[in-house]
């Protein structure tokens, strides 16, 4: 009977085919606005990201995420030193300088000030360069993609200089940093120099960030300075959770990446029960022939879910591939680096792809199972 369906199935290609590429529309379309959100959404966290010395970011209490900075009082990180418990706590410094390079090409670049000392912030993925060479005098460290921004022609070269807020910088590396939420060039200097090369306030240290001593976790330790300083102490985690939760809660980019999965849900499941039952309804002679010759209806409904699920399984991994295949086609694009098919998501897909056959199916069973074998033979 097995044997039966599939053939019943293949033997009308237009329909085989306009069932494939409905169900493969549709878990291309899911996977890929989803993967995109996804990516987003971990872009928003880039910065909190790239710091991978420190377990503990502390701000001002009403600071919500990471791009939203009020500058602390230089007397909190002595505050911070002292509470117990704390191996260590450094300044960290973020700021939106504009850079320009002597062709005149500038952009606002975010830079971020490691530690004078420690270099504790700097980046550890490096492509040229080293991490140390930023205590050489106006020595900066930018991100491929920036590096790419201003030099886009010829080889990779350190010593190239940039003006940042006309001062003078000289990039001594250059690095892998993760993709920002919004495509600057990111870069790095020492916290001294990056108060250079922005303009004077009142405060200028935007974050803390600290280590925990032998026998204190992370969350243990977080919750200690914030309950010693009255600051907002968390993870490096709950940071970027915060952060995540921020972009949803406070922009339209869910809601808008939430349509276009709902539109592509309906619509897969509008055409392919719609090709479905039409399959169904054009193969009504054959199904009647088998209930008259006494196959049962579950049998039938068998033989109904197995071509929905070789159509769903087709329909599926094709979409699944063209996602896949459109991320590996634009990962050196400036605007679509890092973005990937997570598993959480294709897992997902992959349910949504198994509602949208079992709903196709169901016009179609309830049709075979009411179906009078005699009809068959009538006229």
């Amino acid at each position: 009977m097995n044997y039966i369906a599939l053939k019943m199935l293949v033997e009308d290609r237009a329909k085989y085919l306009g069932l494939i590429f409905s169900i493969a529309f549709a878990a291309f379309l899911i996977s890929h606005q989803a993967s995109i959100f996804a990516g987003l959404m971990s872009r928003t966290t880039s910065q909190i990201k790239d710091v991978e010395d420190a377990s503990v970011w502390v701000m001002d209490g009403s600071v919500q995420y990471v791009d939203e900075v009020k500058a602390l009082p230089t007397t909190e990180l002595q505050r911070v030193r002292a509470v117990d418990g704390v191996r260590w706590a450094v300044p960290l410094f973020k700021g939106l300088p504009t850079a320009r390079a002597e062709d005149g090409r500038f952009r606002t670049a975010i830079l971020m000030g490691v530690d004078d000392a420690s270099l504790i912030g700097a980046p550890r993925k490096m492509v040229l360069g080293d991490p140390e060479d930023l205590r050489e005098p106006d020595a900066v460290i930018i991100d491929l993609a920036g590096y790419r921004f201003f030099f886009p022609d010829g080889p990779l070269e350190l010593g190239r200089e940039l003006e940042l807020n006309d001062r003078r910088a000289r990039i001594v590396g250059i690095c892998n940093a993760s993709a920002p939420f919004q495509t600057f060039p990111v870069m790095f200097s020492r916290y001294s120099t990056a108060l250079t090369y922005v303009g004077p306030q009142r405060n200028m240290m935007s974050f803390i960030l600290a280590e925990p001593g032998d026998g204190l976790d992370a969350a243990a330790l977080a919750r200690r300075i914030a309950a010693e300083t009255g600051l907002r102490a968390l993870t490096g985690r709950e940071f970027g959770a915060a952060t995540i939760g921020y972009y949803i809660g406070n922009t339209g980019i869910p809601v808008n990446f939430g349509i276009t999965v709902m539109v592509a849900i309906v619509v897969g499941t509008v055409v392919a029960g719609q090709t479905f039952y039409i399959f169904a309804i054009e193969n009504l002679k054959h199904f009647g022939a088998l209930k008259a010759i006494g196959v049962t209806d579950n049998r039938l409904t068998g033989m109904i879910l197995l071509q929905a699920s070789l159509v769903g399984f087709i329909g599926y991994a094709l979409g699944i591939f063209f996602t896949s295949a459109f991320f590996v086609a634009t990962k050196d694009v400036l605007h679509l680096r890092g973005f990937i098919v997570y598993g959480e998501i294709a897992a997902g897909t992959f349910v949504i792809i198994l509602f949208i056959i079992a709903a196709a199916s169901l016009l179609s069973i309830r049709r075979v199972r009411t179906l009078e074998p005699a009809s068959v033979f009538r006229g």
